[in-house]
């Protein structure tokens, strides 16, 4: 196994110290994965195929750079569309002798295509339902490349076992439609006998298997490879399906970190109650949040997806102009909200088949004088068919008009999984249509007709079309498309003659399906509520034939234009919206594991060099330092936020000549900064974002703004106190000039969503107050208008030219959004004059995010190992008062008493 799989390998074990040095040797056997072989690879395209398990630590340091984009062998655009089964079917010829390919026209993954633009070519990526020998797998690649444009990925028959029947089957699928695997055995998939030679199967491996969760892992290595052999990473965007691959995106990023990746997931995403249950949930969350474009049926799937993020990686997303976006590390990750529609053209298609007509006609003679109830479901444990039945039954007996009359026709597609919860369902199904058609049959009459075996789309379409009513009561369900279809089959073609005049169709349907939202005029039911069904179901077959025919003609205008081909055409002209930039920025990978993301950055925003600084800095003749304190000096994590006494050397060194001014530019209290940097006579300060300034020690406190009024203070502090008293873990932070309330300790979704809230209602309260009202990390601050860190430096530059200090060397340093607005304006200050025109300007932010600072350091670590080597630069003057140096500046800053008379500079500082 490659050195990049060993790395999740161990990471999926928890087996943290293989991650060190020395860690991640490939090869050696875990307790629970799997000694394979390696796969033989199958050569679909010509060219050289690198060979990813030769992977060498050299090797990795290329997949953390743009560099890893190699070009492959395909050239021109296309999608490169990759899930866990390929849309053809496979069967061996009756002589045995070879395999005959054919499309699978009920695929959706085969129907997507018409949305793709006809000048991008759409490739497929996945598994062949077949068992194919190892001896014809290379026949078999070599085939479907050449006739169905088809890489098939072949998983050796253990592995695949584990992947999907294992923890895809039995642990994801549940989990994602909200069933907890309280005890070992509480699986609806496959039986604990498909497997006994697994430790792990006696059990039923209800609970999380970290076997099955390796065996997971490296399935979608193997789809990985596949991908490599045919991707051209320059052209091709490569969309992948549903939650049997959501590892893929990792594996897709660390090698090429500018590939345009899209995922959709099929299937439900459960609330961030039970998704955490999940052991290996961050490590999935990080890998999707490696796609560019992530898509959900509903918004309710999507809100679950990033009320997940918020709580367990700290991501908030944010919406602009329509669209949803997480920023991860530089990169907007979009939130694709859009269900899936029918293929109009196939169903069109088989509505004019002759074979239909007769179908259509047989049933109706079969159920003349009856009124038609159709249900159409999977055989598992979540399509509420029991439910269903026993709604039916109690629309009977508290209706007793419909005896006789009303006839309920369910269609139960073959199970595709197994496992003692599924049995017992279906003996209850059994039981109940039994006991249905035992007490209210008649002679002539069954009121229940249960259709368990396989269905052709033919006769499917033809118990549509004589239905009056669909009914859909699953627990649980992705998007379901059985009320799609219904419509399309009771609106017919023009060639269908059996529904005369206005068309009309009736829907009963789960609020717990996906497709409930875009059925406005469907009757919603809560399928647990058995009586509430019974009553929609009466209602729906009840009601008069014009308000049929009015909700039929508004479902149908929307699934004919929201349709298969209208969401495929959808997602990829937001797929290519994400990456418009890709090619634009400056990305690198970081990171083991499923810790792996791409940094993406502006090409302009460059890490601080520390030689560089310092050459300017010592042919430099005055010098401006404006350093931000909490993040900057000292990190947001540190328990104590005294600085350190090596901080306050350097800071003395700096402040020994008489060329630099150096100001700490915080937004914590006077009070507190002058205690604890009160060993450093010569630092300026200015507290509280700006609003008190001080050039020395030994001078007093000033204010910069004209504001002397804070009665907006004794509006304000209810309002919060309010808030706090309603959101557990949040407090106020009074200081002089400013109110601040954080909810850092607050849960997360209530703590941001009270935050939005308190906003509004502050702003409201304070409309007419000099004020402004900000929100930021955790925080909604309210202070006098016109205090800010960008606001206070220019002054400080501006003060320094009016006493002949003009600055031609500026740094500054901050971390978090207050210190953007310093950023900002010292970008303009040569612009404005404030400066020498030949100024050397620093603006440096900590870490590596989207900043308005053109460089950046990695961590206070670095910040301080820069400072010193600037203090190391610095050549001390002979004693001298320094204080004396700057008490004219001072007077240029001073506090502004509008009872005085004020200087023209006072003027300029005041206002």
């Amino acid at each position: 196994m490659s050195r990049s799989y060993t790395n999740l390998l161990d990471l999926a074990e928890g087996n943290f110290a293989a991650l060190g040095p020395g860690g991640g040797g490939g090869g050696r056997r875990r307790s629970g994965s799997f000694g394979l072989k390696r796969m033989s690879r199958v050569m679909t395209v010509p060219g050289t195929l690198s060979e990813l398990d030769g992977e060498d630590d050299s090797e990795h340091a290329a997949t953390n750079s743009v560099a890893s984009d190699v070009p492959s062998s395909v050239a021109g655009d296309r999608v490169i569309v990759v899930s866990n089964q390929l849309p053809v079917v496979a069967r061996r010829r009756p002589d045995g002798r070879g395999w005959s390919f054919s499309w699978d026209d009920d695929s959706l993954l085969l129907q997507l295509r018409d949305g793709i633009p006809d000048e991008m070519e759409v490739f497929f990526v996945g598994s062949l339902r077949a068992e194919i020998p190892v001896a014809d797998q290379e026949e078999v690649s070599q085939a479907l490349l050449d006739r169905f444009r088809c890489a098939p990925v072949f998983l050796p028959d253990p592995l695949n076992e584990r992947f999907y029947h294992r923890f895809c089957k039995r642990h994801l699928w549940p989990l994602f439609h909200y069933m907890l695997p309280f005890s070992s055995s509480a699986s609806p998939s496959p039986s604990s006998s498909s497997s006994s030679s697994s430790p792990s199967s006696s059990s039923g491996s209800g609970r999380f298997d970290r076997g099955a969760w390796e065996a997971y892992v490296l399935a979608n290595k193997f789809f990985f490879e596949k991908v490599v052999e045919v991707i051209n990473p320059e052209d091709d965007y490569v969309w992948v399906h549903d939650y049997h691959l959501m590892a893929l995106p990792t594996f897709l990023r660390r090698r090429f970190n500018r590939l345009r990746i899209g995922f959709f997931l099929h299937s439900p995403f459960p609330s961030s109650e039970i998704y955490r249950t999940l052991p290996v949930r961050e490590e999935i969350l990080k890998a999707l949040l490696n796609c560019d474009l992530i898509g959900f049926h509903t918004f309710d799937y999507a809100r679950h997806f990033l009320s997940c993020c918020s709580r367990m990686l700290g991501i908030e997303y944010q919406s602009k102009r329509g669209y949803i976006g997480l920023d991860y590390f530089g990169r907007t990750v979009g939130i694709k909200i859009m269900p899936v529609g029918v293929h109009m053209g196939q169903l069109k298609t088989v509505l004019s088949l002759p074979d239909r007509e007769w179908r259509v006609s047989e049933l109706q003679q079969q159920f003349e004088g009856k009124t038609v109830l159709l249900g159409v479901d999977d055989m598992d444990i979540f399509k509420g068919i029991n439910l269903k039945l026993l709604a039916f039954e109690n629309m009977l007996r508290t209706h007793p008009k419909w005896q006789g009359r009303a006839v309920l026709v369910q269609i139960a597609n073959p199970a595709r999984g197994k496992g003692k919860d599924l049995e017992a369902i279906q003996a209850e199904i059994h039981e109940s249509c039994k006991r249905i058609n035992g007490e209210f049959g008649q002679s002539g009459y069954s009121p229940v007709v249960f259709i368990d075996r396989d269905v052709s789309s033919v006769e499917k379409i033809a118990y549509y079309t004589i239905a009056e009513c669909v009914v859909v009561t699953a627990v649980r369900d992705g998007m379901n498309l059985t009320p799609y279809e219904y419509i399309v089959c009771r609106q017919g073609s023009d060639s269908t003659s059996e529904v005369n005049g206005p068309k009309k169709s009736m829907l009963v349907v789960s609020e717990f399906i996906g497709c409930s939202p875009s059925l406005s005029g469907a009757i919603r039911v809560n399928p647990w509520n058995i009586e509430a069904t019974a009553e929609a179901l009466n209602e729906a077959i009840s009601m008069s034939e014009q308000e049929k025919q009015l909700r039929h003609e508004k479902h149908y205008r929307y699934v004919s234009t929201h349709d298969v081909a209208y969401w495929s055409k959808s997602f990829i002209q937001d797929l290519e919206r994400a990456c418009k930039d890709h090619f634009r920025r400056t990305c690198w990978g970081i990171g083991l594991g499923f810790g792996f993301r791409v940094v993406a950055l502006d090409p302009h925003f460059t890490k601080l060099n520390m030689d560089s600084i310092v050459m300017a800095y010592e042919r430099s003749e005055s010098r401006a330092i404006f350093l931000d304190y909490d993040g900057t000096l000292v990190p947001q994590t540190s328990i104590s936020r005294t600085p350190s006494a090596e901080v306050l050397r350097i800071i003395n060194t700096l402040c020994s000549d008489r060329r630099n001014k150096v100001f700490l530019v915080s937004g914590r209290r006077r009070d507190k900064l002058g205690e604890w940097f009160s060993s450093c006579p010569d630092l300026g300060i200015a507290a509280e974002h700006g609003y008190f300034l001080r050039w020395t020690r030994d001078k007093e406190w000033q204010t910069c703004t004209q504001t002397s009024d804070f009665g907006w203070m004794e509006m304000a502090k209810p309002v919060m106190n309010l808030y706090t008293e309603a959101t557990d873990g949040s407090y106020i932070d009074p200081k002089e000039s400013a109110l601040v309330w954080h909810h850092q300790d607050a849960d997360p979704g209530f703590g941001s969503s009270q935050a939005k809230e308190l906003l509004d209602h502050l702003e409201s309260v304070l409309a007419n107050e000099p004020v402004s009202v900000k929100s930021g990390q955790f925080i909604v601050e309210v202070k006098p208008q016109g205090v800010s860190k960008g606001v206070v430096a220019e002054k400080i530059l501006v003060s320094m030219k009016e006493r002949g200090k003009q600055a031609d060397f500026v740094l500054c340093i901050g971390d978090d959004r207050s210190d953007e607005d310093m950023f900002e304006n010292i970008a303009d200050t040569i612009k404005k004059g404030m400066v020498a025109t030949n100024t050397s300007l620093f603006a440096c932010t900590v870490g590596q995010k989207p900043s308005k600072a053109k460089f950046y350091l990695d961590d206070t670590f670095e910040v301080v190992t820069m400072l010193s080597a600037l203090a190391d630069a610095t050549e001390p003057e002979p004693e001298t008062d320094l204080t004396d140096e700057f008490d004219e500046l001072a007077v240029s800053v001073s506090s502004v008493d509008i009872d005085d008379e004020q200087t023209p500079s006072d003027k300029l500082i005041g206002g």
